[in-house]
């Protein structure tokens, strides 16, 4: 079948990018329906608000570990194995030692962040909960194979390991409800996520004739990685900040059942975060090529990409919009402690533009070199975040936490409109923000 095409991208380059795309979408996909139905539905009915938020929490605080635990090294890693293929072993070898190191290290910085968050305030969750998620920045060490498949455009061994692991895990998570199984099976269960994608990338990369002990560590390439990718994984620390910070303050303002309303809402607003992923990824590695042989389409695939991201955001957020409250009502009919999150999903579904339009440009960042920009932006978001929180959380409950989300990411997105060598990317954004773009498409014709 012949894909129809696309201003701005040739046809044969477009179908094989098209390919990679549709791949990680159906990978994507897989995970977003089993994490709605079973994550968000079954398992949040069988726990309950306040159970449901205990299980939820430990993540609020490993989530900023992870962060720290990648050291921002796969989207560069996967930049520097486009650019360098015969350098795959010792790329992915020092990526790799550098990545489980981290993990370790962040072990005990776990412990300390639960100390002074409880001296603070008392929590249900115990730090036995927090502990064995925290394990999960070790395992995530061999995620690095991801970025070897997108350097090569395989995404099929991906979309392998992703709808392998999610299928393993909702079956395990099922079969614990069941049972009538305690909160701390659940627990594990989320660190067992970890452990099932990691074997799976273990096991892919293995079959494609490749073998992990050729990998090779090398202090000076390790330095090389580091002095170029910290500014991504700083920027990764406060982009964790900024998407989990609100779930934190939640269980510090008005406790853990209220974590266990919102976190639905994340759950299913969230759900569709991995498009733009999707999307960037595949087409990324098309889009630096063009940057090497032709500037203007380059350009033209940027603003493509941020049409692409707009139209199905938008798509997204006006169907959950009219649909959050029959979605609350079906599918927690027995449970209407949960209703209350319908109109908190509502509003926090926009963010989603955001969260596309960032993604994208985001890639444009790194294609330029622009690391520290793309730390400061997050930074600036994550401020805003946290700003807007201490004052909407109070005054409004779950719904404020979910306006500073959607604010805080705006500001994030388009704050690079006020550096003048990104100001144009900002204003293509906008372009496509408000359908200009579509429209001088469409009249062009």
């Amino acid at each position: 079948m012949r894909i129809p095409s696309i201003p701005g991208f040739d046809q044969q380059a477009f179908q094989k990018y098209f390919k990679n795309t549709g791949m990680l979408m159906m990978a994507r996909v897989g995970s977003m329906v089993i994490k709605m139905v079973v994550n968000t539905f079954v398992l949040s009915s069988y726990l309950g608000p306040t159970q449901n938020g205990i299980l939820n929490y430990p993540m609020t605080i490993v989530v900023f570990s992870m962060a720290v635990a990648a050291l921002g090294l796969d989207g560069f890693v996967t930049r520097e194995l486009i650019n360098h293929p015969e350098r795959k072993f010792t790329l992915l070898g020092t990526a790799f030692w550098m990545r489980l190191l981290a993990g370790i290290v962040t072990l005990p910085l776990v412990y300390v962040a639960y100390e002074v968050i409880t001296h603070f305030k008392h929590l249900n969750t115990p730090f036995t909960f927090v502990l064995i998620v925290a394990f999960t920045a070790i395992i995530q060490a061999f995620n690095i194979i991801e970025s070897y498949f997108q350097a090569k455009v395989q995404a099929k061994y991906i979309m392998y390991v992703q709808v392998a692991g999610n299928l393993t895990s909702a079956g395990i998570k099922l079969t614990l409800v069941l049972l009538h199984m305690p909160l701390l099976w659940f627990v594990w269960a989320l660190l067992f996520d970890a452990v099932i994608i990691a074997t799976g990338y273990i096991i892919v990369y293995h079959s494609t004739h490749n073998r992990i002990n050729e990998w090779r560590y090398k202090a000076p390439v390790a330095a090389y990685l580091f002095k170029k990718s910290w500014p991504l994984a700083f920027s990764a620390i406060l982009v964790s900040i900024y998407m989990k910070i609100d779930q934190a303050m939640i269980t510090s303002y008005l406790g853990e059942a209220q974590l266990g309303i919102y976190s639905t809402v994340v759950s299913l607003s969230e759900s569709f975060y991995f498009l733009p992923v999707a999307v960037v990824t595949s087409v990324f590695p098309a889009i630096v090529y063009a940057r090497k042989t032709d500037i203007d389409r380059y350009y033209k695939r940027l603003q493509n990409m941020y049409d692409l991201m707009v139209i199905i955001s938008l798509s997204v957020a006006i169907f959950m919009t009219f649909a959050s409250s029959y979605i609350y009502k079906i599918a927690f009919h027995n449970h209407p402690e949960f209703w209350s999150g319908a109109p908190v999903l509502a509003v926090h579904v926009w963010a989603g533009i955001f969260v596309f339009l960032g993604s994208a440009s985001g890639q444009y960042l790194i294609a330029e070199g622009y690391f520290k920009l793309s730390m400061l932006r997050t930074g600036v978001g994550a401020l805003v975040n946290i700003v807007l929180n201490i004052y909407f959380i109070p005054a409004y409950g779950i719904i404020g936490a979910a306006y500073a989300t959607l604010i805080a990411y705006a500001v994030a997105t388009f704050f690079i409109l006020l550096v003048p060598k990104t100001r144009g990317q900002g204003v293509q954004m906008l372009k496509s923000l408000f359908l200009i773009s579509l429209f001088q498409k469409a009249f062009n014709r």
